[in-house]
């Protein structure tokens, strides 16, 4: 058994069906990269994780832990262990760079102020991103903003990170620097990652494996070193760019 599992999972919105009969394993430490075209339903998929969106039937299963039956306060605990980076940063414009990384420490736990401090710093320091708390969101780059997000996701020793479209909107240099942050954060921190794009550069460099998302289901789990020399020819189209929307 993955350390987290989807299974047989059906969801949808009025009339439209996202998911029917979808399931996936994820192994503990491992980066996995979801992709799909566009409707596929991969963000959908981060949400149902989160528990902010329940699936209509199936079960999702985190360390053996069945998350659809949970209720709002045990699914509190379960979003304390997974980290968010949003496809939008999703900083507040307000607060400073020091206060967004430190939010979700002041809120949900009970680390002093110089803890926070040093946790803080430490983070912005894993990023690449040393002494800037003091800077003003509006100040930064597309590039820092995408880093800082990173920071503040990792500021809660999650066991988890969801990355939702993490190079959208970034030049080459900037998107490489996230596919390089995404693999230190994987080896350093042992953190499971599961990836959201549209960037088959940034799938292939940062994979472990990669799973194809077609009809409402997983149609392909493939190693990403071999997803280029795959015969399945769903896998061989989306890759070439043929697909189109899915």
């Amino acid at each position: 058994m993955g350390f987290i599992e989807f299974k047989k999972i059906y969801k949808a919105f009025d009339e439209n069906v996202v998911y029917r009969d979808l399931s996936l394993s994820i192994k503990r430490g491992e980066t996995i990269t979801i992709i799909g075209g566009s409707g596929s339903g991969k963000s959908v998929l981060l949400k149902m994780l989160m528990g902010i969106i329940k699936p209509d039937s199936g079960e999702i299963l985190i360390n053996k832990n069945n998350i659809v039956t949970m209720g709002e306060t045990e699914l509190v605990s379960v979003r304390k262990k997974i980290g968010m980076l949003f496809q939008g940063s999703a900083l507040f414009d307000s607060i400073t760079v020091a206060e967004n990384v430190a939010y979700g420490l002041r809120k949900h736990t009970d680390l002093s102020e110089n803890k926070i401090t040093d946790k803080v710093s430490r983070c912005l320091g894993m990023v690449g991103l040393f002494g800037i708390e003091d800077m003003m969101p509006a100040d930064l780059s597309g590039g820092m903003k995408k880093r800082v997000a990173l920071a503040r996701a990792i500021a809660y020793d999650p066991q988890i990170i969801l990355y939702d479209e993490p190079t959208t909107g970034l030049d080459p240099t900037n998107a490489n620097r996230i596919n390089k942050l995404i693999i230190e954060m994987q080896k350093i921190l042992k953190i499971t990652s599961i990836v959201v794009t549209h960037d088959m550069n940034s799938a292939f460099m940062v994979s472990n494996r990669i799973a194809l998302l077609y009809n409402k289901q997983v149609a392909a789990v493939t190693a990403a070193e071999d997803i280029k020399k795959s015969r399945d020819p769903l896998v061989k189209d989306f890759i070439t760019g043929n697909i189109g929307e899915l």
